[in-house]
């Protein structure tokens, strides 16, 4: 008689699975909705319905350590959607293509969620906070695919120079995070949305990075303006 072995999770294993879930959905919404200071380890822990308060502590650590946890549920599924999109447009000269690879990704895994979601409005929380942004930035980058597109969008740029370059960097990383978090908001509120799906929010988004991207560049640049202005 042949006997089978359950390698599966034991009970216990299972339970404390389902608890740090239940902790990480309930942070994100939470940190979401309310921002990431306003937001305590004993709230999360209550309303994710457990009776230990220092639950989250024991489970994540630190509140960077829980934020990081929640940006790598996500980040998995992100990746792989990025390089098939890299795959699908490997060899492109094309702006646009590479501005699709770092929009698409995350539009199509915002629709893959349903409805509500909470990661936008998350990742919006967390990349205008000094403390937390650059947690998140430098585990983006350690993404091989993530590399990947950044080098072949930089050469694919017209010339222009060094610090406008970086401004406009600047600037797509504010709309990639606003402009899904504020759809996000909406559907959440039931308010109106400029396009009716995530694949045409994104179209939209990979027109207005790739316009800024390939936008002329002014040769003389206003001169003594402060940063206060």
């Amino acid at each position: 008689m042949t006997v089978v072995v359950d390698v599966g999770r034991t009970p216990r294993a299972a339970r404390v699975g389902a608890t740090r879930h239940q902790i990480l959905t309930t942070a994100e919404r939470l940190f979401a909705e309310q921002g990431l200071y306003a937001v305590s380890n004993r709230q999360i822990s209550a309303a994710a319905g457990q009776g230990n308060n220092a639950a989250v502590g024991y489970h994540f650590g630190t509140k960077a350590d829980l934020v990081r946890a929640i940006v790598h549920v996500h980040s998995d599924r992100i990746d792989a959607l990025r390089v098939a999109a890299v795959a699908a447009v490997a060899g492109s000269g094309d702006v646009r293509d590479w501005v699709g690879c770092l929009v698409r990704p995350l539009a199509a895994h915002l629709a893959s969620l349903g409805e509500p979601t909470w990661f936008a409005r998350f990742s919006a929380q967390v990349m205008t906070d000094p403390a937390f942004q650059g947690i998140v930035s430098e585990d983006a980058l350690a993404e091989a695919s993530l590399r990947e597109v950044l080098d072949n969008l930089g050469r694919c740029l017209p010339d222009m120079p060094a610090d406008v370059r970086v401004d406009r960097a600047h600037m797509v990383r504010h709309l990639l995070v606003h402009v899904f978090a504020e759809r996000e908001r909406a559907l959440a509120e039931g308010d109106a949305t400029p396009r009716p799906t995530w694949d045409a929010a994104a179209t939209g988004l990979v027109d207005a990075i790739t316009g800024l991207w390939t936008a002329p560049v002014n040769a003389t640049p206003a001169a003594g303006v402060r940063a206060s202005d």
